[in-house]
């Protein structure tokens, strides 16, 4: 899942490498969806988020080990509110797991869009941050758009509400994870965050593997299954080192060119067509999260001067 991704620490002023290593991130994380998809309907779902944590570890381990601050970079300060990230991100890889057995890549991609959203909307109870009446304006057309894209009464075929329903409690999950990451972003290293969260969800899968486990049938599909967690976790890394280097306002933009490889290697692999409902659905919430993440500029750039503003 590639919503957006709160910053982290760090210094912003390299944008142009920050874009580059934010794109190259979403080369590797669509490259995960891609296995997934093409594993997930012979493996379960617990077994996949289990291989994704897994495997997931060695790319961290080996940035912690090369890194300036080696191992020490693992150890957590507060690790019962990374325990409950990791519970977050747990729900959030689950459900778009199992959305992506049940949906083209791109509707897929397309309804995971909403996270902003719902970031927005958790921003204040969770984090005591105001939203004016224009971003909470935006959350609601931006809702709308998952609307016209469900093709309520079109003459296109409707998407399986399971899988809608999934895609939409991923993105809730991944939001929250995003909100509690703000949070813990000033007093924790990224690797102890994505570890913690690591640990916790392979902890999570591997309590499922009883219900449900299933050997690889191939070399691929073992090879697949490794590549999850390598590709995963690669992913996130250089998503992180893209935020030390350049601000949010300059790479969240370039997350929506994500549903450029959705719809082309939907084509290409499974021969999914976008319809006209599942376009401008995409083009309403995307453009609501350019909107909120232009409001959330204005209202950054007056805090500094301190003034305030309506957002």
């Amino acid at each position: 899942m590639t919503a957006n991704s709160p910053p982290v620490p760090g210094v912003a002023d390299r944008p142009l490498v920050g874009i580059g290593l934010y794109n190259l991130s979403f080369v590797f994380l669509v490259a995960m969806d891609i296995v997934i998809k093409l594993l997930v309907d012979a493996y379960p779902v617990g077994q996949l988020v289990f291989a994704r944590s897994v495997f997931g570890l060695l790319p961290i381990l080996l940035v912690a080990r090369l890194g300036d601050r080696r191992m020490s970079a693992l150890k957590a300060r507060n690790p019962g509110r990374l325990v409950v990230r990791g519970l977050c991100h747990a729900g959030a890889l689950g459900f778009f797991f199992y959305a992506l057995g049940r949906l083209p890549l791109a509707d897929a991609y397309a309804l995971a869009f909403t996270a902003p959203l719902f970031v927005t909307a958790l921003s204040m109870p969770v984090l005591g941050e105001r939203v004016g009446l224009r971003r909470w304006a935006a959350v609601v057309i931006g809702f709308g758009g998952i609307l016209v894209m469900l093709r309520p009464g079109g003459s296109g075929e409707p998407l399986p509400a399971d899988g809608v329903a999934a895609v939409i409690f991923a993105a809730f999950c991944f939001a929250l994870m995003a909100v509690l990451t703000r949070k813990l972003a000033r007093e924790e290293t990224n690797e102890a965050i994505v570890m913690v969260s690591t640990l916790t969800v392979g902890a999570l899968a591997l309590a499922t593997l009883p219900f449900g486990f299933v050997l690889p049938t191939s070399i691929w599909d073992a090879v697949g299954l490794v590549a999850i967690g390598l590709l995963g976790s690669t992913g996130f890394l250089l998503l992180t080192q893209a935020f030390r280097r350049a601000p949010v306002a300059v790479l969240a933009p370039f997350e929506y060119t994500t549903m450029i490889y959705a719809v082309v290697f939907g084509f290409l692999i499974w021969g999914d067509v976008p319809d006209a409902a599942l376009l401008a659905g995409a083009a309403i919430v995307i453009g609501c999260g350019l909107y909120i993440l232009h409001r959330e500029r204005i209202a950054a750039r007056r805090a500094a001067r301190g003034m305030s503003v309506p957002s």
